[in-house]
C-alpha cells in the first residue's frame, strides 16, 4: 500500500526532531566536555602556580638559612597571591602574646607591639584547625575587613604563630584556599624549625668554641689566673647577650674583684669597690651560705635592692644593672668566689645560658685548683722559686708604671699623660713659655638656677653638663685646663702642639654650643630653668707648667691670654661664642663670623675687636667674610 502524502510529511517531520533532539543532546555532551576541559584547566593552573609558588618558597629558605623574615614575607605575599586574599600578617607566638613577623597589605605601623590572643585567636590556641569569618556583622570589621582566615602554625601541637588573609567584601575562602593556606603554614613551621636547628647548632658550636679557646687559654697560663678569667668573663658576656661582668674570689670572710669585663662604668666602678664584705653586695651572702646558682630578673624588686644597701643602689645607677646571673665557683662545698653576669634591661637569662655560665665556673674552679697545684710545686724549686721572683719584680714594674699612668690620667689630658709615660721622665711637666689657643665656656644663668634649684637637681646637672661636654675636649684633642662649677677652661696647642689650634678650638666650642643647648632645653621641660650657654677664646703666649703637691698635681696655663678669653666669655650672650681678631682671622674660611666691634671688657682698659661664630661654612661656600678691626690688645 503506498504512502499517503500526508504520512510521508509527517515522518519527515519526526526524522527532523529526532535530528535536532540528537544535536542538542551532541552539543550538550560538547558543552560539558567543553566545561570539564576548562575546570581540568583551571585545576592544572591551579596546581602549577601553587607548585611555583612553593617552590619559590623553598628557595628562599634554602638561600636565607637561619633568616626567617625573607622566608615570611614571600610565604605571606604568595599565600596571599593565590587565594585572593588583600592582606594579613604572619604572627609568631611566645605563649603569652602575638609578634609581627611579617605583613602584606597593613600599615607598617600596626603590629609593632605584642597582642594578646582576642576573641578568635583564642580559638586557634584552645587548639582549632582554623578560623574562618565572613559574616556581614563581624567584630572584625576594622580596617575594610570583612572576610577573614587564620591558620595556625602548630610544631607537635604546639602553637608557634599565626597566618593570616583577609578580604575586604564578604566572599568566604573555598576550601582549596583553606588547604593551600594550611600549606604555607607548613611550610613556614618547617622554616622555623630549621632555623632552629640550625641557631641551636651554631650555638653549640660557639660554646664549644668558647671552651676550646678557655682551655687553651688554661693549657697556655699555667699558674696564671687573670687571662683565664678575662677570657672567661668576655666568652660568658658575648654567648649570654650580657652586658657587663665581673669574677670574685672568695677568702674567709671577704669577696674581691679579679676580672671584670664590660662597659667601662661598671668596670671602673666594681674595681673601685675592693674587698667586699657580705653586707655590701646582693649576692655575696648567699653564696657564702650554700647558694649555687642566683638568678635575679629584675634586681630593683630584690629585698637587697629594696632594704637600701647603698653599694647596690650605687651600681644599679652607675650602670644600669637590672637583670643578674650568678654562679658559685664551689670546690665540692669549700667557697672559691663567684662569678656573675648583668644585663641593663629586664630579660631574665634562659636555662643553657645559666647551664653555660655553670660550665663556665667549673673551668674557672678547674684552673684556680691547677693554678695552686701549680704554685705549690713551684715552691718546692729553687730554679722555680728565682723565676717567681723575676716575674713578681715585673709585675710589679708594670703595675707601678700602670699605676702612674692612671694617677697622671685622673688629673692630667690624657695626651699629656701618655706623652709622659712615653718619655720615662717629668721635664715636659716644667715651666715653660708658648702660644696657644684658650677656650672659656660657662652657662648663663647658672647662678640663679643654683638658687632656686634643689642642691641634688643642681649636682645632677652639673653631671650632665660635664659628661656631655666633657668628651668634646678630647675629640678635638685639646687640653683641659680644669672643671670649676659650670665653667670650663681648655688650650690648645700645648703639651702636644698641632697645625689648627684655632680652628680645633673654634670646631670644640660649636659642638659644645649645639650639645649644651640639646641638654638646657631637656633640664628647661624638667624644672622650667632659663639656662644659656656662652663661651671665649682668645690667642696668645702663656706661661704653662704644673702645680699643686705631691698627692694632687694639675697642669695649667697662665698669662693675659687666658683673662682675655675668659672675659670674652663673660661678655658672650646666650648662644654666642666670642672670639678675638687673631682667632677670626684663622677660623674665617671654616666659621661665619658676625663683626661686633669694639667691645668693652671688664677688668682690660681698651675695647677689644670681638666677633660672633654664628655657624659652620662648607668647602663650597668658603669666601672673606670678615673686616678684621684691629684695634685695642690684641690676642
Amino acid at each position: 500500500m503506498s504512502a499517503t502524502p500526508d504520512s510521508t510529511l509527517a515522518n519527515l517531520e519526526q526524522r527532523i526532531a529526532d535530528l535536532e533532539r540528537g544535536l542538542a543532546e551532541c552539543q550538550a555532551e560538547r558543552d560539558e566536555a567543553q566545561q570539564q576541559l576548562a575546570e581540568r584547566t583551571s585545576e592544572r593552573d591551579e596546581a602549577h602556580a601553587q607548585q611555583t609558588a612553593t617552590a619559590e618558597v623553598l628557595k628562599v629558605i634554602n638561600i636565607s638559612p637561619g633568616e626567617l623574615k625573607p622566608v615570611f614575607d614571600a610565604i605571606l605575599d604568595k599565600a596571599h597571591s593565590l587565594c585572593g586574599a588583600e592582606y594579613g600578617v604572619l604572627l609568631t607566638y611566645d605563649g603569652e602574646l602575638f609578634w609581627r613577623a611579617a605583613v602584606h597589605g597593613f600599615p607598617e605601623t600596626r603590629w609593632r607591639e605584642g597582642i594578646r590572643p582576642g576573641f578568635g585567636y583564642r580559638r586557634l590556641v584552645r587548639g582549632e584547625r582554623f578560623l574562618h569569618i565572613h559574616e556581614r556583622r563581624s567584630r572584625l570589621v576594622e580596617n575594610g575587613v570583612r572576610t577573614t582566615l587564620a591558620v595556625p602554625l602548630r610544631k607537635d601541637g604546639k602553637l608557634l604563630g599565626i597566618i593570616t588573609a583577609n578580604r575586604r567584601e564578604v566572599r568566604p575562602f573555598s576550601d582549596n584556599q583553606i588547604a593551600l593556606l594550611e600549606s604555607f603554614a607548613a611550610q613556614a613551621v618547617i622554616a622555623m624549625e630549621n632555623a632552629r636547628l640550625l641557631t641551636e647548632t651554631r650555638e653549640a658550636l660557639e660554646q664549644q668554641t668558647a671552651t676550646a679557646e678557655v682551655l687553651g687559654v688554661i693549657n697556655s697560663s699555667p699558674g696564671d689566673l687573670q687571662p683565664v678569667f678575662d677570657a672567661m668573663l668576655e666568652k660568658a658576656l658575648q654567648l649570654c647577650g650580657a652586658s657587663f661582668g665581673s669574677l670574685q674570689t672568695y677568702e674567709g670572710e671577704y669577696f674581691e674583684v679579679v676580672a671584670a669585663k664590660g662597659d667601662p662604668r661598671f668596670v671602673e666602678r666594681v674595681r673601685s669597690l675592693g674587698r667586699l664584705s657580705m653586707s655590701r653586695g646582693v649576692t655575696q651572702q648567699r653564696i657564702a651560705d650554700g647558694a649555687r646558682v642566683i638568678h635575679l630578673v629584675d634586681i630593683l624588686e630584690d629585698p637587697v635592692y629594696l632594704t637600701g644597701n647603698p653599694s647596690l643602689h650605687a651600681t644599679v645607677e652607675q650602670a644600669g644593672v637590672r637583670t643578674l646571673l650568678t654562679i658559685a665557683l664551689r670546690k665540692e662545698d669549700e667557697v672559691l668566689g663567684q662569678i656573675s653576669i648583668y644585663r641593663r634591661e629586664v630579660r631574665p637569662f634562659t636555662d643553657k645560658q645559666i647551664a653555660l655560665l655553670q660550665n663556665f665556673a667549673e673551668q674557672a674552679v678547674i684552673a684556680t685548683e691547677n693554678a695552686r697545684l701549680l704554685d705549690e710545686l713551684h715552691q718546692r724549686t729553687d730554679q722555680v722559686a728565682e723565676l717567681n721572683r723575676g716575674l713578681e719584680a715585673r709585675v710589679a714594674e708594670q703595675v707601678e708604671e700602670l699605676g702612674r699612668v692612671g694617677r697622671l690620667k685622673r688629673f692630667l689630658a690624657p695626651q699629656l699623660a701618655e706623652l709622659i709615660v712615653s718619655q720615662g721622665d717629668e721635664k715636659i711637666l716644667e715651666s715653660h713659655r708658648r702660644e696657644i689657643v684658650v677656650v672659656f665656656c660657662d652657662l648663663r644663668g647658672y647662678t640663679a638656677f643654683t638658687e632656686t634649684a634643689e642642691p641634688e637637681d643642681a649636682l645632677d646637672f652639673l653631671r650632665e653638663y660635664h659628661g656631655t661636654l666633657g668628651p668634646l675636649v678630647s675629640q678635638f684633642e685639646g687640653t683641659l685646663d680644669h672643671f670649676a662649677g659650670d665653667g670650663i677652661m681648655v688650650f690648645f696647642n700645648d703639651p702636644v702642639p698641632c697645625p689648627d689650634p684655632a680652628e680645633r678650638a673654634v670646631k670644640m666650642a660649636m659642638a659644645m654650643r649645639e650639645a649644651a643647648g640639646k641638654l638646657i632645653n631637656v633640664w628647661r621641660r624638667r624644672l622650667g630653668s632659663e639656662l644659656g650657654f656662652g663661651a671665649g677664646i682668645a690667642q696668645g703666649y702663656a706661661t704653662l707648667g704644673q702645680i699643686g703637691f705631691s698627692d694632687r698635681s694639675g697642669y695649667t696655663a697662665t698669662g693675659t691670654v687666658c683673662n682675655l678669653a675668659a672675659r670674652l666669655c663673660a661678655e658672650a650672650k646666650d648662644g654666642q661664642i666670642l672670639v678675638s681678631s687673631r682667632i677670626a682671622e684663622a677660623v674665617e674660611a671654616v666659621a661665619k663670623l658676625e663683626d661686633l666691634g669694639n667691645v668693652e671688657l671688664k677688668g682690660l682698659r681698651s675695647p677689644v675687636a670681638a666677633f660672633n661664630v654664628a655657624q659652620s661654612t662648607s668647602a663650597a661656600d668658603v669666601r672673606p667674610n670678615l673686616t678684621v678691626v684691629a684695634s685695642g690688645p690684641e690676642a
